[in-house]
């Protein structure tokens, strides 16, 4: 069966779940389209994708980079907070990946629960639809998500900005939200390389956990802490996927690409609220 069917039939059977972003209207499956009450159609992408954005939206991401990010996450540099998330998941989840990038993270819990997942970025999410996975995804704007209310049992936020009042709407009663930040030593190797001598040397995470557990008092959290192995190929694939290089000097970038470390420390706190 060709992706986009399987696609469409794939969304009609979770019906109702999509929104529409024009008139919050709920959004059903006519052959390969998305439509509401009110004629608001989206169609699918020939990768069984779907755009709710009336225009493009500009972003860093591109092609190049995005190809960088999924060989690292493939070669599992997420791996550990992944696995301990996909742990409490089951088939009756429904899972949403906020900000998913090109998909890989999406896929990964998929292989347990009925995920989807959604970028800003449509280069991103056309490269998540070539994954062989179950998964949905859709170019949305996390401001205002394309979901009716209370459809999700959890939703996952891997280093994405917290638009925690529309968390709030989509989860369902009793689902969990599971947030990760990242931690002062993460990719620390690069922050020495690029930056030493000046602020962006050091990370603290303080305004963002502060906004997440004054939101969200009852949360726990999870501390991973890990030296990811990487070779000189891998390193700069390290380098191409993460913003933080992108601004650093080209000399400071070349002389760390020459000699590249042979670890990578990833440091990074799980915070997870149950039962909403």
């Amino acid at each position: 069966m060709r992706k986009i069917l399987a696609k469409a039939q794939a969304m009609a059977a979770l019906e109702p779940l999509f929104a529409c972003p024009v008139c919050q209207q709920s959004l059903q499956i006519e052959g390969t389209s998305l439509v509401c009450e009110n004629e608001h159609r989206f169609d699918l992408a020939k990768k069984g994708t779907v755009n709710f954005l009336n225009k493009p939206v500009p972003t860093e991401y591109d092609a190049p980079m995005l190809a960088a990010r999924r060989r690292v996450l493939q070669a599992g540099f997420f791996e550990p907070f992944l696995t301990a998330i996909k742990s409490q998941l089951t088939a009756a989840d429904l899972v949403l990946d906020v900000g998913c990038g090109e998909g890989t993270p999406t896929a990964f819990l998929a292989t347990v629960a009925q995920a989807v997942g959604f970028d800003i970025s449509a280069p991103a999410i056309n490269l998540a639809g070539s994954l062989a996975t179950s998964a949905l995804y859709c170019v949305a704007d996390l401001a205002r998500l394309p979901f009716l209310a209370s459809r999700f049992s959890a939703v996952v936020d891997l280093f994405s900005p917290g638009a925690y009042r529309e968390f709030d709407r989509v989860l369902q009663p009793g689902g969990r939200l599971f947030k990760v930040i990242p931690e002062a030593g993460y990719l620390q190797e690069l922050r020495t390389g690029l930056y030493a001598g000046t602020d962006k040397a050091t990370y603290s995470n303080e305004a963002v956990l502060s906004r997440f557990m004054a939101t969200y008092p009852q949360a726990t959290s999870q501390l991973f802490s890990y030296d990811f192995a990487v070779t000189s190929a891998q390193f700069e694939d390290v380098m191409a996927m993460t913003p933080l290089s992108w601004q650093a000097p080209a000399a400071k970038r070349e002389a760390l690409l020459a000699a590249p470390p042979t670890h990578i420390h990833v440091a990074v706190r799980l915070l997870q609220v149950n039962n909403f």
